[in-house]
């Protein structure tokens, strides 16, 4: 368990630094399909260079998912969770270091790639908005992972398969929340920056993990399962 508490603590970390650090470094330069390719590709370097140790969840919407699904027990999801939420801070804070050494960077202008809703933020949707957003996507997200990996899953292409999922919900999500779907990758931001971030996050916490117990729930029942 203690190999699995790092590689998700590593992995997360990495899909942090990258997604997040594409938004703060290179946001201007690489627009919207620059960003939500940085969050994909995350995935799949960390699904295939860690997937074999700890299935590469990186996040705890995932892990809840496949608890609810059976898949993995509650002690291993809250052991999950922490290794998460731990390397999405750690990943933050590397992504801080790193762009503190511009001029005129300031946390409180330019932020961590940190989630938002509402007036001041991207396209200033409401909570209501940003709760269904974050919801079904979530849903969508930890629906392909349970099939991905599951029986009859084509061998070898589940975090490619898995990447690219997350970059599509990026590309229609970024302006509406800036894409969480995943509690961890909001948490270490909000943490660092405080305000509003961290006065938004319960709803980046409640959402994705609804999404993915409904995933997990469906997956359960054989809705959205392949049989044996």
């Amino acid at each position: 368990m203690s190999k699995k508490f790092v590689a998700e603590f590593l992995g997360t970390a990495i899909l942090v630094l990258f997604g997040c650090g594409a938004v703060v470094i290179a946001g201007a330069e690489i627009g919207l399909m620059g960003i939500a390719l940085a969050f994909g590709l995350a995935v799949v370097a960390a699904a295939y260079g860690l997937g074999a140790i700890s299935g590469a969840h990186l996040n705890p919407a995932v892990s809840f998912g496949m608890f609810v699904a059976g898949r993995m027990n509650f002690g291993s999801f809250v052991h999950y969770a922490v290794a998460q939420c731990t390397g999405a801070l750690a990943g933050a804070a590397i992504l801080l270091l790193i762009a503190s050494g511009r001029a005129d960077y300031a946390i409180a202008t330019h932020g961590l790639g940190q989630n938002g809703f509402g007036p001041g933020y991207m396209g200033e949707y409401g909570a209501g908005a940003a709760f269904i957003f974050e919801f079904v996507m979530t849903f969508i997200f930890v629906t392909v992972i349970l099939g991905a990996t599951g029986f009859g899953a084509a061998p070898g292409v589940a975090g490619l398969a898995i990447g690219l999922t997350l970059a599509a919900i990026h590309l229609v999500g970024i302006n509406v929340t800036g894409v969480s779907v995943n509690p961890a990758r909001s948490f270490g931001p909000a943490v660092l920056v405080g305000g509003k971030a961290l006065s938004d996050l319960w709803l980046f916490i409640v959402a994705p993990l609804a999404g993915g117990a409904l995933a997990g729930l469906l997956y359960r029942a054989g809705l959205t399962r392949a049989e044996a």
